[in-house]
């Protein structure tokens, strides 16, 4: 019958990073969610007009590339 090996202190610190860094990753994107509804919502950002926009600006910058 062999014995259970006792887990390093170094394994669990590791694993209670990775286990801290997947809660942040996850609170991240519930936020990021929750942000994205709320604007869906509000109608105030629409992905159209900011590639307009973008595009606009470009035509209005002067020409550099000489």
């Amino acid at each position: 019958m062999s014995s259970k090996r006792q887990q390093t202190f170094a394994k669990m610190e590791r694993e209670r990073r990775v286990k801290e860094r997947r809660a942040l990753k996850q609170e991240k994107k519930q936020a990021a969610a929750a942000e994205k509804r709320a604007e869906a919502e509000d109608g105030s950002v629409q992905a159209g007009d900011q590639d307009e926009s973008v595009l606009i600006g470009d035509q209005d910058a002067p020409d550099t590339s000489s």
